[in-house]
C-alpha cells in the first residue's frame, strides 16, 4: 500500500511539477513569452488547487480506491490529450484537466498510509510517502526537459503520462481500502473544525513553514549563480543534492514522531531549526570571504533540507485529528493553504531581495519559522492512536 500510494503521489507530482521543464522550448520555438510559457507550465498547478478539497470530499465518501482510480484515469486521459492536441493553449487545457484529476491522489495516497499503518510506524511511513513529491519532479527534470528539446513537446509529455498510466495498472491490481467505521456512522461523525482549532493551528504551522521552504527552493540556485559566480550546472547539482537530503530529512523527521509518540513536538523542534537556519543564512548571506561563502553554502544545504522535514508530520497529524469521514477534506484544505502561500512567496520574495539582498530576504523568513513554532498545538494534541 506505501509503495501504490507513493508511486501514485508520485506520477501526480511529475504531472504537476513536470511541465515548468517545458518553459525554454515553449518560449524560445513556439514564440511565446515567458510569462505565456509559465501560464502553460502553471496549468496542472491550477487545476490541482481548485479540487484538493473536492477530491477530499470523494475520499470521505467513496473511498481510498475509488478516488485513485478515477482520478488516475483522469490523468491518463488529461495527459494524452495533452500529446495529441496542437497548440500550446489546447496543451494547457488538458493540462489543467489532468491537473485538477491528480489531485485526487494528495488525499487518497495519504490516507492508505494512515489506514493500513498502525501509529508507531506511521510517522515513518508517511515520511517516506512524502518523498514521492521529489521523486517525481526528479524524474521530471531528467527527462522532460531533454524530451521537449530533442524531440518536441509532445514526446517530452509522454513521461508524465506513462508515470500516471502505470500508477494506475498498480492501483487497479493492489490498492485496498484500509478499514474504517460502518458508512452508517458517516452522518454521526462531528466536523473536527468544530470541536477546537488544533486542525486549524495544524494549517497555519504549515503555511508559515511554506515560506522558508520556498524562499530557498526558488531563490537557492538564483543565489548561488548570481552573486557567488558559480556555474549554473554545478549549482544545479548542489540545489538537486538538497532535494535527495530534504527527502530524507522526512523519513528522519517521522520516524522520530513514531519514537516520541508525537506529531506536533517535532513539528516544533522542526520550526526553531528551520528559524535558526535561516537567520544564520542571511548573516552568512551578507557577508563576504571565503570562509564566509563556504558556511552560507552549508546552510543553504542545511535549510533546504530543515525546512521540508515538517510535511509528513502534518499531514499525519491531520489525518489522525480529523478521523475517517473527514480526513480527506481535512487534508484537501491542509494542500490548498500551502499550495496558495507557494504561489505567493517567489514573487514576494524577489521583491524582497531586489529591495534589500538575498541576506535580508533569507532572514525575513526565519521570521516565519518563529512564528510556526509558536503557533504548533503541542498542547492540544491527543495521545496517538
Amino acid at each position: 500500500m506505501l509503495a501504490v500510494g507513493t508511486a501514485a503521489q508520485a506520477s501526480s507530482a511529475t504531472t504537476v511539477h513536470g511541465p515548468a521543464f517545458l518553459i525554454p522550448v515553449l518560449h524560445d520555438r513556439e514564440g511565446m513569452s515567458l510569462a505565456e510559457a509559465g501560464l502553460v507550465a502553471a496549468a496542472p498547478m491550477a487545476g490541482l488547487m481548485f479540487t484538493l478539497v473536492l477530491w477530499g470530499l470523494v475520499v470521505d465518501r467513496r473511498g481510498e480506491r475509488f478516488a485513485l482510480m478515477t482520478g488516475m484515469s483522469g490523468v491518463v486521459a488529461g495527459g494524452l490529450a495533452a500529446v495529441l492536441v496542437d497548440g500550446p493553449w489546447q496543451v494547457a487545457a488538458a493540462l489543467f484537466f489532468a491537473g485538477a484529476c491528480s489531485a485526487a491522489t494528495n488525499a487518497a495516497s495519504g490516507r492508505i498510509v494512515v489506514g493500513w499503518f498502525p501509529p508507531e510506524r506511521r510517522g515513518l511511513a508517511m515520511g517516506i510517502r512524502q518523498c514521492a513529491q521529489p521523486l517525481g519532479v526528479g524524474l521530471g527534470a531528467l527527462t522532460m526537459a531533454f524530451l521537449a528539446d530533442a524531440h518536441g513537446i509532445a514526446a517530452a509529455l509522454w513521461v508524465p503520462l506513462v508515470a500516471a498510466a502505470v500508477a494506475l495498472v498498480l492501483v487497479v491490481l493492489l490498492v485496498i481500502d484500509p478499514p474504517r467505521p460502518p458508512a452508517t456512522e458517516r452522518a454521526g461523525a462531528p466536523n473536527p473544525y468544530r470541536a477546537d482549532r488544533y486542525l486549524a493551528r495544524i494549517h497555519s504551522t504549515s503555511m508559515l513553514l511554506v515560506v522558508p521552504q520556498f524562499v530557498v527552493w526558488t531563490f537557492g540556485l538564483t543565489w548561488l549563480v548570481d552573486e557567488l559566480g558559480w556555474a549554473a550546472g554545478f549549482a544545479g547539482i548542489v540545489v538537486a543534492g538538497t532535494q535527495l537530503l530534504g527527502a530524507v530529512g522526512r523519513i528522519g523527521a517521522g520516524h522520530l514522531s513514531d519514537l516520541v509518540r508525537s506529531r506536533t513536538r517535532p513539528m516544533q523542534w522542526i520550526a526553531w531549526a528551520a528559524a535558526a537556519t535561516m537567520l544564520a543564512l542571511g548573516v552568512a548571506a551578507a557577508g563576504s570571504g571565503p570562509v564566509v561563502v563556504a558556511i552560507a553554502v552549508a546552510l543553504l544545504v542545511v535549510a533546504s533540507t530543515v525546512t521540508v522535514a515538517d510535511n509528513g508530520l502534518a499531514y499525519a497529524a491531520v489525518a489522525e485529528r480529523a478521523g475517517a469521514f473527514w480526513s480527506g477534506r481535512a487534508l484537501g484544505i491542509q494542500n490548498t493553504g500551502q499550495y496558495v502561500v507557494a504561489a505567493a512567496v517567489p514573487p514576494v520574495a524577489g521583491a524582497a531581495i531586489t529591495a534589500w539582498g538575498y541576506g535580508v530576504a533569507f532572514g525575513l523568513a526565519a521570521g516565519f519559522g518563529l512564528v510556526a513554532a509558536a503557533v504548533v498545538p503541542v498542547a492540544g494534541e491527543r495521545p496517538l492512536t
